[in-house]
């Protein structure tokens, strides 16, 4: 089964972090890539700060393109992933270990992927 998790954080507390921890925390984050290689389906990507973000949403008279991100949310996406693995429970345990969980304000949401189109197939 395939999971895409996307890493977010608190940009606030992310400032907060001196820089020596913020070094050994990175350090951590590319062994716990090299650890679950395995199981990763693509080679994942970390994404440029918020503040270079557009979106582009419905209005009324057609597309609206925004600077910024479109959520109101305190956390922000700043990384996905997919991971194929048995089933939601070795999901659970691979994110367990991301090492950017010892900081606060960071989390993973796991997503299952859409990967049987044929629901839609008329």
């Amino acid at each position: 089964m395939k999971y895409v998790i996307m890493f977010t954080s608190t940009p606030e507390l992310d400032a907060a972090v001196p820089p020596e921890r913020a070094q050994e925390v990175y350090t951590r984050v590319y062994e716990w890539f090299g650890e679950h290689d395995a199981k990763i389906s693509d080679g994942g990507a970390e994404l440029q700060p918020v503040d270079t973000a557009t979106t582009v949403t419905h209005g009324a008279g057609g597309p609206v393109v925004a600077d910024g991100p479109f959520s109101e949310a305190k956390e922000v996406v700043g990384g996905f992933s997919v991971l194929d693995v048995a089933d939601l429970d070795e999901a659970i345990a691979i994110v367990r270990t991301w090492p950017m969980l010892d900081l606060p304000g960071n989390s993973v949401e796991i997503r299952p992927m859409v990967t049987d189109y044929s629901q839609f197939e008329q």
